[in-house]
């Protein structure tokens, strides 16, 4: 089965700093890519970033805070999420898609997501 879990949320204050996991199983995790999305409270879900074979890709609110990098030997990806702003305040979920894109709809299957809350 296709699986992937998001990990590494928690409360942290504006201006602090919180590190995602994503750890897949049950597909060939370096043909695929992977997005990271959030949801805040009564929000659509919107992607943050997305990391392919070769290039990775940002919101352009998130530009210059958030890194998103890959380990193939561990099947993960991470999420550094630095300068946090409450705006971040979300529930993140990581998905795979056959290629980076923003559009939800092309990625699945989503499992739980984390959430991370910042506070002001």
């Amino acid at each position: 089965d296709v699986q992937l879990q998001a990990s590494g949320g928690g409360l942290v204050q504006a201006g602090g700093s919180l590190r995602l996991s994503c750890t897949a199983s049950g597909f060939t995790f370096t043909d695929v890519g992977i997005g990271w999305f959030r949801q805040a409270p009564g929000k659509e879900r919107e992607g943050v970033s997305c990391i392919s074979a070769s290039s990775t890709y940002y919101v352009d609110s998130v530009k210059g805070r958030f890194t998103i990098s890959r380990d193939n030997a561990k099947n993960t990806v991470y999420l550094q999420m630095t300068d946090l702003k409450p705006e971040d305040t979300a529930v993140y979920y990581c998905a795979a898609g056959p290629y980076c894109t923003f559009q939800s709809t092309v990625f699945g299957p989503w499992g739980q997501g984390t959430l991370v809350t910042v506070s002001r």
